[in-house]
């Protein structure tokens, strides 16, 4: 995600942003718009302008071409094809460069581009609707709907920004669900995920029936699985064989296949899993105003649980907003934004 301004004597005379991918980059567009108002002038982007050749030239080639005078970015492009070159190619031709500025809100819009390239896998949120004294259920697994029709859409929009969407077998039975994008916001489907160690998904699942992708993770050499597995695939379900099916299994073959982003929703164990294992980045929560009780009504993070408080994963930069009665809550692996942030520094 980036953004470009190009300023001539303290007015705005050019902007751009990248709409998608292998389309024009930001900085083309804003420059483009600018015309000859752009010699002398001042770009802002938070990204650092590509310096390799890609779907288009690079973008620092552009900006020398452009005669801009000075370049104020968030961030180093930490891109193994760019890192850095894409800075001191604008300075060998003169122009002056600045770095730093809001660097951490760059960091935080560009989380599935950087997670990736910094940490060697897609970038992780888990996702979930709760009631205010934290069930996702009642007692009886009654779930739909604990969250307000605004709620709703608001999750389905997340969908929208998320290569893939993931959840265990015991969710894919309980609800059935589409796991489909539905606000045409995003191009193409969304890429199904379903943890399924021993293969109880049924070929008739409503996800199967609808276009895009499903793979189905299930244990190497599970027993008398092989009609189950030619049915899934006769469903068109790819059903993808792992030694283990866990977080660290799963999200190292997403990424060989070159997906950035997941969206976990569940089940509890499911969320369990990647949260004792620390392979998550974002937590998002919907929180309706309803009380549940039960000591049987499930949480969203199931599991063993933590050890001790001082040992219980934090989270960092948490955020509240609303969305009709439901309050949404956003923060970050305490960890992951400090990680990454360090990967992008120096200019």
């Amino acid at each position: 995600m980036v953004g470009a301004v190009v300023v001539q004597g303290g007015e705005v005379v050019g902007e751009g942003w990248h709409r998608v991918y292998g389309e024009a980059h930001a900085e083309t567009v804003a420059l483009g718009q600018a015309g000859e108002r752009a010699r002398g002038a001042t770009l802002y982007v938070n990204l650092e302008p590509c310096a390799h050749h890609g779907h288009t030239p690079p973008c620092c080639d552009a900006v020398v071409s452009a005669g801009v005078a000075r370049v104020v970015a968030c961030h180093r492009d930490p891109d193994p094809r760019t890192a850095g070159a894409g800075f001191a190619r604008l300075r060998a031709a003169g122009i002056e460069v600045e770095v730093g500025e809001l660097a951490p809100e760059a960091v935080e819009l560009n989380l599935h581009f950087l997670a990736p390239i910094v940490f060697g896998r897609p970038a992780v949120t888990l996702k979930w609707a709760m009631s205010l004294d934290g069930r996702i259920a009642t007692a009886s697994g009654e779930s739909q709907w604990i969250s307000s029709p605004a709620g709703r859409r608001w999750a389905l929009a997340a969908r929208e920004y998320h290569e893939a969407i993931l959840v265990g077998s015991g969710t894919a039975l309980a609800d059935d669900p589409r796991l489909n994008r539905r606000l045409g916001k995003a191009v193409g489907p969304i890429l199904r995920v379903v943890l399924d160690r021993r293969l109880r998904l049924s070929p008739g699942a409503r996800m199967l029936g609808l276009p895009g992708p499903v793979l189905v993770y299930t244990a190497a050499g599970t027993g008398g699985a092989a009609g189950a597995r030619a049915a899934l695939e006769a469903a068109g379900a790819e059903v993808v064989p792992l030694a283990r099916v866990d977080p660290e299994a799963v999200l190292a073959d997403l990424h060989r296949r070159g997906v950035r982003s997941v969206l976990v929703e569940g089940g509890g164990e499911v969320i369990a899993a990647f949260v004792e294992a620390g392979l998550f980045d974002r937590v998002v929560a919907e929180c309706a105003p309803v009380l549940l009780g039960g000591e049987a009504a499930p949480g969203p993070v199931r599991g063993r649980g933590a050890p001790s408080l001082a040992l219980a994963p934090r989270l960092d930069r948490l955020r509240v907003r609303r969305r009709g009665t439901d309050l949404i809550l956003t923060g970050y692996r305490q960890e992951c934004l400090p990680d990454l942030l360090r990967s992008v520094e120096g200019s």
